[in-house]
């Protein structure tokens, strides 16, 4: 009798496997842990997780048609008003008296946007729940291990004393596409436990800032599991209006700080600044300051060091109208585009639209690498869980009786 032929092995295949495997090992594990031990983990990881899978999809080909993806991606109206996001911080360079920071800081926004097209053309079209599911788990031996820094120290790891923070902060943005990754799993029990247990990780590390985030995020994600439209246009209108119309804040809030926190107050003095750069030359309104003013100016006394720290001054102060409209739409088209997506990851991903944005609002420094990188990871993500919804329910058996 015949021997059946055998499966042939195939080298190239299982290497691409082994590649892609790390990357996602890195990117959903590795990430997240490493980031409460060391501040530069989100920074040296992520490329490394971004070039395996490049690697990876080079080797076997598990995408189809990258050009066209690209393609379609620069044609949409979030990647032409990004565009001429790009375009338009690029020509701030004229006039910016910081033209070698700027420079610095545009290059790095360049790569992180290069990063994260290489990343997206190289995920594979099907995702397999086995890489997936290493995201909650990170995300919960993150939190866990997060408190017992917050109670027994560093161990070492971090003599700068940043670690901490900053990896509740990436906690923060990653917990919401764990969370809907289980929710679309059917694991809605699992999901709330580890939110509850990042949230406890947040309380216990008295960092204000992620847990004030998180809960940002928490309304969005309870307004879209109610209504995904709603929920879904709300906080693309939210990000979108406040970007627009934040020359306006400072006339609005200064009597309001000035009230519940007095006059003398932090807040009423740094929406004071804001209210008298918005007055003192309405031309900058519209071309700005450019690049990287925002932050040095404060050092060399173009600016009162009582500035808001927040990113609705900053892209106005540095970029003008042109760069908040193109920012504005941006965001809006990328909120509205997401609600083309499954309506069970929409809670997910709204949460994430609105913590990330309440970060920028509340004064983190999202001119940092770090920052731009940790938004590239969450993207990722998200595109991997999606991806990795073709089925989500195991298929009836079916049985022919023999007659």
């Amino acid at each position: 009798m015949a021997r059946p032929p055998s499966l042939t092995a195939d080298p190239s295949a299982d290497a691409a496997a082994m590649l892609r495997r790390v990357g996602f090992a890195l990117l959903l594990f590795a990430i997240p842990v490493a980031a409460v031990l060391t501040r530069r983990a989100v920074v040296v990881l992520a490329p490394l997780a971004v070039v395996l899978l490049v690697l990876a999809a080079l080797i076997d080909g598990g995408t189809r048609a990258p050009g066209e993806r690209l393609r379609s991606i620069l044609a949409s109206p979030a990647g032409l008003a990004g565009l001429v996001l790009l375009a338009w911080t690029t020509l701030s360079l004229i006039w910016t008296p910081f033209t070698a920071e700027a420079s610095e800081r545009l290059f790095n926004i360049a790569g992180m946007a290069l990063l994260g097209l290489a990343g997206y053309l190289a995920l594979p079209d099907r995702m397999r729940s086995a890489n997936l599911y290493l995201l909650p788990v990170g995300v919960g031996l993150t939190a866990l291990l997060g408190m017992l820094i917050a109670v027994r120290g560093d161990f070492g790891f971090d003599p700068d004393g940043q670690s901490l923070e900053r990896g509740m902060i990436v906690l923060a943005l990653l917990v919401w596409p764990a969370v809907a990754w289980l929710h679309s799993r059917g694991r809605s029990l699992e999901a709330l436990l580890l939110a509850v247990v990042v949230a406890l990780a947040a309380l216990v590390a008295e960092e204000p800032l992620p847990i004030q985030c998180l809960a940002v995020g928490a309304v969005a994600f309870a307004v879209t599991a109610v209504s995904t439209r709603v929920g879904t246009r709300v906080t693309a209108l939210a990000m979108a209006g406040l970007l627009l119309l934040a020359p306006l804040l400072p006339f609005l809030l200064k009597p309001l700080a000035a009230a519940f926190t007095g006059a003398a107050s932090p807040a009423a003095a740094s929406l004071a600044v804001w209210r008298n750069v918005v007055r003192g030359d309405p031309l900058r309104l519209i071309t700005g300051h450019g690049l990287e003013t925002a932050l040095r100016g404060r050092f060399f006394g173009l600016l009162p060091v009582d500035a808001p720290y927040t990113v609705l001054f900053e892209i106005w102060y540095e970029l003008g109208l042109v760069g908040a409209a193109a920012g504005a739409i941006m965001l809006y088209a990328c909120a509205m585009k997401s609600g083309e997506q499954r309506p069970i990851l929409e809670p997910g991903i709204m949460a994430t639209f609105a913590t990330a944005y309440a970060f920028g609002c509340f004064g983190i420094g999202t001119a940092q690498v770090w920052w731009f990188t940790a938004l590239v990871v969450v993207v990722l993500i998200f595109v991997a869980i999606e991806r990795g919804q073709f089925r989500t329910k195991r298929p009836k058996a079916v049985l022919h009786r023999t007659r």
